[in-house]
């Protein structure tokens, strides 16, 4: 989770990136030669290339690693590399099919991930086509099948209530599909947080909820935004 100021430009707010956790990876094979796709969440260009330079060492034997990864919420950094490939054969497509990678019919947003592509060469040349559609298929191909979430921008809302009525109130508010962020405990209270679309109609619909909710004894105190990852519905 981080806080506007870690996208203190950004002009979207919502878009889509791997699951927090692991790395993803996922394989194929074209003609002998065998691409190792590696994706991983990253915040930063630092981090991207920490991942490169980690597969770099893990997979020391292989003649390629290439690579390409897109970051931010308005996917400003964009990079890419063949690692020796011929020239536009590798990097490019590795982008292409990352940035082209669409959650819903009509949108392409995802970001702040990395791909590394590993390449063992199988003794037969693919020639450039050939590895463009290799190189373009075994990211595709791993995007299909990793995990995903959505990445919101969302007001961080407070409600104070008592430590017997909290869990309560907490069941309610989930069950009414409200996200939840990290709970917090007080001496006397329990403090449950509530990530809310950041618009004025959507805070005031949620006061009235909170209100009927907790009848009348808990109140919604709006806060910083946040970036939070939801599912993909």
């Amino acid at each position: 989770m981080e806080d506007e100021a870690d996208y203190p430009q950004s002009r979207t707010s919502i878009y889509t990136t791997l699951a927090a956790g692991s790395q993803f990876r996922h394989e194929i094979e074209v003609k002998r030669s065998r691409f190792i796709t590696v994706l991983a969440r990253t915040a930063d260009e630092d981090a991207a290339r920490f991942v490169l330079a980690g597969l770099r060492k893990e997979f020391h034997d292989a003649r390629h690693h290439c690579f390409a990864f897109v970051l931010g919420p308005d996917r400003d950094v964009q990079r890419s590399n063949d690692d020796g490939e011929p020239s536009g054969t590798a990097g490019i497509p590795m982008l292409e099919a990352l940035l082209k990678r669409e959650t819903v019919p009509g949108v392409a947003d995802l970001s702040d991930v990395a791909a590394v592509v590993v390449r063992y060469f199988g003794g037969i040349l693919l020639g450039a086509g050939g590895l463009v559609r290799a190189y373009s298929e075994s990211v595709a191909a791993s995007l299909e099948l990793a995990p995903l979430v959505r990445r919101r921008r969302l007001r961080i809302c407070s409600v104070r209530v008592g430590h017997a009525g909290a869990g309560r109130l907490e069941n309610d508010l989930r069950a009414a599909g409200f996200v939840m962020a990290e709970t917090r405990y007080e001496a006397q209270t329990t403090v449950l947080r509530l990530a809310l679309p950041d618009n004025p109609e959507e805070l005031a619909r949620a006061a009235e909820r909170v209100a009927a909710m907790s009848a009348g004894s808990a109140a919604l105190l709006p806060g910083e935004t946040e970036w939070i990852d939801v599912p993909i519905s």
